[in-house]
């Protein structure tokens, strides 16, 4: 009987395989008839670029959400570019295996992550996404469709990819590695006041291999916590994260706490971190209305985009009298040693908390991409911040991202670039590596029918 199933198994891993190839070759020859310069088509995005109007053609990939075959015995997975980390994570779990590093919101396509910077708590110890991927088959913008791994004829694509936002090709199926779990994760979450002495603690927490995941939240001078992750067999009781109850308000109220490891992977897409409390949903009775199938980031992000598109935010607050805001949806990273001197800066010149903290460093052995460097011996800090600002009479309506961007220069840092970047064409191609990225666009997109990185970063095309 096990050696029947075993075969049947095989039949339908083989069968979806085959299915992904015919899916492939239709969308191959759907970029053979469009015209002129193309982009991606799909129903969702966690990006936060605003777009500028176009009639470009799009490329739809809508049918490549499969997870093609989970390996329990290899710890890998074969996975469509468009599947979300909620259906991957589904798949990994049953086998008590997940992702070396799964990012914070369920609809995060691994595509999406690979071809930009996806990070998490367990990036100390696994880098970011793209490092625990073992090859990827990419639709490249000269039409062709390449199997890119780090040792063979497409290891330049295959380094390259990472922070390309789907100007170079797309990715259609990542092989990727996984790693074991254990039921449920210990969360400890420590307090400390000095800025200093905090930061001093996160690096030995990163250094002493006792935690499986390390991330913080900084609400303000004097009240920084550091959270700490452990797999465990067994907990006392589990906390409910999912509907009435609010994980980053447990931070200040539990010293320690335990969680199914499902819902600690997706402990902060309930409330998008703290930013449902825009939407007013952190209130006890439109969380029993909406119940737990809208509290979800995918829910919130469709309602930033109506306010995108009819400005109902900027309406209100010149209804009320109040000044105009300029939104500051921003992760950007910088040395440790630099951590606690861009904090100071951001506390004087960003009315903005909570405050996300997230240590990361190079994977040994992982991919390092070129278009985002990282210094194998350096642990580096991500902080993410996700509000609106006020501006002040006169200020122009980018001032606090610019301010942003010129200090993590200044520190020796860079920004991911999923939300606006106001950087001048000779800087972009200065911290994000133009050389290898123009060598890379010649290879594989010799007439442009991609954007390039700059015009969709920064020009907003």
């Amino acid at each position: 009987m096990a050696s029947g199933d075993s075969g049947i198994r095989e039949t339908a891993r083989l069968v979806r395989f085959a299915e992904h190839e015919a899916r492939a070759d239709t969308l191959r020859a759907q970029l053979a008839d469009l015209r002129g310069t193309i982009r991606l088509a799909k129903r969702t995005s966690n990006l936060f670029r605003a777009r500028t109007a176009t009639s470009t053609p799009g490329l739809d990939v809508s049918e490549f959400t499969q997870v093609l075959d989970v390996d329990p015995l290899a710890r890998t997975a074969d996975v469509e570019g468009m599947v979300t980390y909620e259906q991957l994570v589904d798949a990994t779990l049953p086998h008590g295996l997940m992702p070396l590093v799964v990012p914070q919101l369920k609809t995060i396509t691994l595509g999406g992550a690979v071809t930009g910077l996806g990070i998490e708590s367990s990036s100390f110890r696994n880098g970011l996404v793209h490092e625990s991927v073992l090859e990827m088959e990419l639709l490249t913008g000269d039409g062709r469709i390449v199997v890119a791994r780090p040792d063979n004829e497409h290891s330049d694509l295959f380094h390259g990819f990472p922070n390309s936002y789907g100007t170079l090709g797309y990715a259609l199926r990542l092989k990727i590695e996984l790693e074991p779990v254990k039921p449920y994760v210990r969360l400890d979450h420590v307090r400390y006041e000095d800025t200093e002495e905090y930061f001093a603690a996160l690096d030995e927490a990163c250094r002493n291999g006792s935690a499986d995941f390390v991330d913080g939240t900084v609400f303000g001078p004097g009240e920084q916590y550091l959270t700490l992750g452990t797999f465990t067999s067994s907990a006392p009781a589990t906390s409910d994260y999912t509907w009435l109850d609010i994980y980053y308000k447990s931070i200040r109220e539990r010293g320690t706490d335990h969680l199914s490891v499902r819902d600690y992977l997706w402990r902060w897409d309930t409330d998008w971190f703290w930013c449902s409390r825009a939407f007013g949903v952190q209130h006890r009775l439109p969380r029993l209305l909406l119940g737990r199938r809208l509290l979800r980031s995918s829910v919130y992000w469709k309602a930033v985009a109506l306010d995108r598109r009819f400005g109902i935010a900027a309406k209100l607050l010149k209804l009320r009298g109040l000044p105009p805001e300029e939104t500051v949806v921003q992760d950007i990273e910088v040395p440790l040693s630099r951590a606690a001197e861009f904090l100071d800066f951001f506390r004087r010149e960003i009315p903005i908390s909570p405050v996300w903290i997230c240590p990361l460093k190079e994977r040994p052995g992982g991919v390092n991409s070129p278009l985002y460097e990282m210094d194998p011996e350096t642990l580096y800090v991500n902080f993410g911040f996700w509000s609106a600002v006020p501006l002040d009479p006169g200020e122009e309506p980018d001032t606090h991202n610019r301010l942003i961007e010129a200090e993590v220069t200044r520190l020796g840092g860079r920004k991911s670039l999923y939300s606006d970047s106001f950087y001048s064409e000779d800087e972009f191609w200065r911290l994000y590596n133009g050389d290898a990225y123009r060598k890379l666009k010649t290879a594989y997109d010799p007439d442009g029918r991609l954007l390039d990185l700059y015009s969709k970063c920064v020009r907003r095309r």
